[in-house]
């Protein structure tokens, strides 16, 4: 450079500049072209930093927080429900052959009273809606004479109904006739305490007129239950509805402390005779 006059050196400069900005224009549209077309990536100053040395991450936000903490509390509440499924269906099990063996005397006097008293079988059987709308046979001791819906059809049961046999209202009173019902607990078909099973045709009935009535076929029936044992016997549709929120409060709330309260107040019911007919 140092023998080249100034002419040459500017002629010099000038193709040095040209040629580095051919070059640059080049490598720039190489670079689009692989970007934009191929699988290279394209990585920033930043983002190439942020590889090698990590930045600081900040704290999650409370929200995000609040959600896995929810999530979790889900998981745990999930599986202590069903926990206690598995250990109420053994409750049921152990409960009932109890309660068949300790009443075994009370089931045979009731039986020969029944015999004596009327014309008939001493079991009644009948078609209720169990969990999932299944279709069951519940047992129950016969409180009514034979034939009783022959002429008035499927209705309920009033005071002083004239269908009864003699000891009829009195085994309704002390819920005896409901004792044979432990053998549909032991068959998997109720469970000692859940909402009462309905016959096909009020449940369709009541399906229609009371909002939400199919929830509570969701569990179980029971012999017993939070509707029964805090509300009086079904009189009117008015009385169904009450009990539908009984009923769904129950399934809501399931565990074994609203299970121990439900039977001690059913022994209550029981001696005082509240809300039977």
């Amino acid at each position: 450079m140092q023998n080249l006059t100034v002419k040459q050196r500017a002629l010099v400069v000038i193709v040095l500049v040209a040629l580095g900005t051919i070059i640059l224009g080049a490598t720039v549209k190489l670079a689009e072209s692989f970007d934009k077309n191929s699988d290279v990536i394209v990585v920033t100053t930043d983002e190439f930093a942020d590889l090698i040395v990590p930045r600081k991450t900040s704290a999650p936000e409370p929200s995000t927080m609040a959600l896995f903490g929810s999530g979790l509390l889900g998981m745990v509440v999930s599986f202590i429900r069903k926990t206690y499924h598995i250990a109420k269906r053994i409750f049921d099990i152990i409960g009932s052959f109890i309660a068949i063996i300790i009443l075994l005397p009370l089931l045979a006097i009731t039986a020969m009273l029944i015999k004596l008293t009327s014309k008939g079988p001493i079991f009644f059987t009948q078609q209720r809606v169990g969990k999932g709308g299944e279709l069951f046979d519940i047992f129950k001791f016969r409180t009514m004479k034979v034939d009783a819906e022959k002429e008035t059809g499927p209705v309920w049961t009033a005071q002083n109904d004239s269908r009864l046999i003699p000891i009829g209202n009195f085994l309704r009173k002390a819920h005896i006739d409901e004792i044979p019902q432990f053998i549909n607990v032991l068959r998997g078909e109720m469970s000692i305490i859940g909402p009462r099973p309905e016959r096909p045709i009020f449940v369709e009935k009541f399906k229609k007129e009371i909002q939400g009535y199919e929830y509570r076929l969701a569990v179980k029936p029971g012999i017993t239950g939070l509707a029964q044992v805090w509300h009086k016997y079904d009189e009117t549709i008015e009385d169904v509805k009450k009990k539908i929120k009984y009923d769904l409060l129950y399934i809501k709330k399931v565990c074994l402390w609203t299970d121990i309260r439900i039977v001690i107040r059913t022994f209550r019911v029981v001696f005082t005779g509240e809300g039977a007919r």
